[in-house]
């Protein structure tokens, strides 16, 4: 089919979902409604994965499902279906008012007020129709050049976990009984590479690496990705443990985001309303080092948080999070704004089931000056983070000990690699002495975050 035949037959296909999803609102109105929203997403999926050359996953799919939430009065309900025949539909339908006359009242349910919708305007670089433009041999080619890059960069790699090739595109449509409709694309694309390294005793370590993008030209090479792969997992050969002691420790940019994930989950509106956070009541308090800026961005083009509405048809926007240290806001939905009397920040996720919940933009530490090396340099004795295993946080009292491997830093170089450790202390004097953060930021996901050092930590070993 000609291209420009198949993009006429795509808009017109988007065209009938957005008509679906305002006929399933309307038809919910006429059914005694008070208020109603609708989902629609679909879109298609491509997975391979290669080991030792290997074809071991080759998935291909695509999905298409409508969820409705109506509201009558105080009282909600939901119910989503992947049948979009008439009986489908209307079975979907009828459910949701029927459970919608049984449930709890709650006072503060309810849709966005209409002076509070809207869409961002403008080209948000979110989709583009190249992750689908090559040949299936040459993604599955793609997984298996990221391999074989890792196994012949040494000979020390002796076996892989694999290579892999995703792609993934999505569709979105939101339609809500105040009139607001809004859709947008999204799409990405993946390399990675797994290898397993043995050393002259037999010891093995494994470690990975990948690329991640929302264009296939904007994709690291096969090669690159492998190259990076065996690096870091030959640098963990000859682990050996250490000897428990208070030292800095610094972050890997890949696991530095497990600490913003805890600021997240400690700002996350629905646990502060519940009082199931430390930073629950601390709104204009210092809590972190005055270095430390969080930044929650829904805008920036591109990005793997960004859209151009949030879960219940706000405007995405820029919240500061965290200033100079200072806690500046939650991140909030509609629900958890009336909560706790405050307005939504633009938040709120959901799926095609239940009530929305709270979700990131492009959430992020705002990076420092130095590069990483000049960090390392400046630390006598001290421990680089490359890897956590398992949870131990507790996000009501902040307590925090992980499981954790790494490498060594001695006279200001990394030295060599250590396992069988784990990182000890509190959130609270975690956020508060973080001492130095990089200028190595990179987005390989909605959360990111550079390398940081953070003061005072507990290394436990032998």
């Amino acid at each position: 089919m000609p291209s420009s035949q198949l993009e006429t037959r795509n808009q017109k296909f988007e065209a009938d979902l957005k008509e679906l999803a305002q006929d399933i609102v309307e038809r919910a109105m006429r059914g005694g409604a008070t208020a109603a929203e609708c989902v629609i997403r679909e879109g298609d999926e491509f997975s391979t994965l290669v080991r030792l050359g290997q074809v071991e996953i080759l998935k291909e799919s695509g999905s298409k499902a409508i969820g409705v939430r109506v509201f009558q009065g105080k009282r909600a309900a939901n119910t989503y279906s992947s049948d979009f025949s008439r009986e489908g539909l209307d079975r979907m339908l009828k459910g949701a008012l029927e459970l919608a006359k049984i449930t709890s009242e709650d006072p503060f349910g309810g849709i966005p007020e209409p002076s509070q919708l809207g869409s961002l305007s403008g080209n948000l670089n979110l989709y583009s129709p190249d992750v689908y433009s090559l040949p299936g041999e040459e993604r599955i080619s793609y997984a298996r050049r990221a391999e074989k890059a890792a196994i012949d960069f040494d000979p020390r790699i002796k076996n892989s976990d694999g290579g892999s090739f995703d792609a993934a595109t999505g569709h979105k449509i939101l339609a809500n009984s105040h009139g607001f409709v809004g859709e947008y694309q999204r799409s990405y694309c993946s390399i990675a590479a797994v290898p397993i390294a043995q050393d002259d005793n037999g010891a093995m370590q494994r470690d990975y690496w990948f690329s991640v993008a929302r264009s296939l030209s904007r994709l690291d090479s096969p090669e690159r990705v492998g190259k990076v792969a065996a690096e870091r997992t030959l640098r963990r050969l000859g682990a050996r443990k250490v000897k428990t002691v208070q030292v800095p420790v610094v972050f890997d940019p890949l696991v530095a985001t497990s600490i913003l994930d805890h600021i997240f989950e400690g700002v996350n509106g629905d646990s502060v309303y519940r009082g199931a956070s430390f930073l629950a009541g601390k709104l204009g308090e210092k809590i972190a080092g005055e270095r430390v800026t969080v930044i929650d961005d829904g805008t920036i083009p591109g990005g793997f948080g960004t859209s151009p509405f949030d879960g219940e048809g706000i405007p995405t926007r820029r919240t500061i999070v965290i200033e100079n240290g200072v806690l500046k806001s939650y991140l909030l939905n509609t629900y958890t704004a009336k909560k706790l009397g405050l307005a939504t920040t633009g938040n709120a996720s959901r799926s095609l089931a239940g009530t929305p919940g709270i979700g990131p933009g492009n959430y992020f530490l705002q990076p420092g000056t130095k590069t990483p090396q000049k960090i390392l340099s400046e630390i006598k004795e001290g421990l680089y983070v490359t890897e956590f295993l398992g949870q131990g946080v507790n996000l009501v009292t902040g307590d925090y000990s992980r499981g954790a491997s790494g490498l060594w830093i001695s006279g200001g170089e990394l030295a060599y690699p250590v396992e069988e450790i784990t990182v000890a202390g509190n959130l609270k004097e975690i956020f508060l002495n973080i001492s130095d953060i990089g200028n190595d930021l990179e987005f390989r996901g909605p959360t990111a975050c550079p390398t940081i050092r953070v003061e005072g930590l507990t290394v436990g070993g032998e």
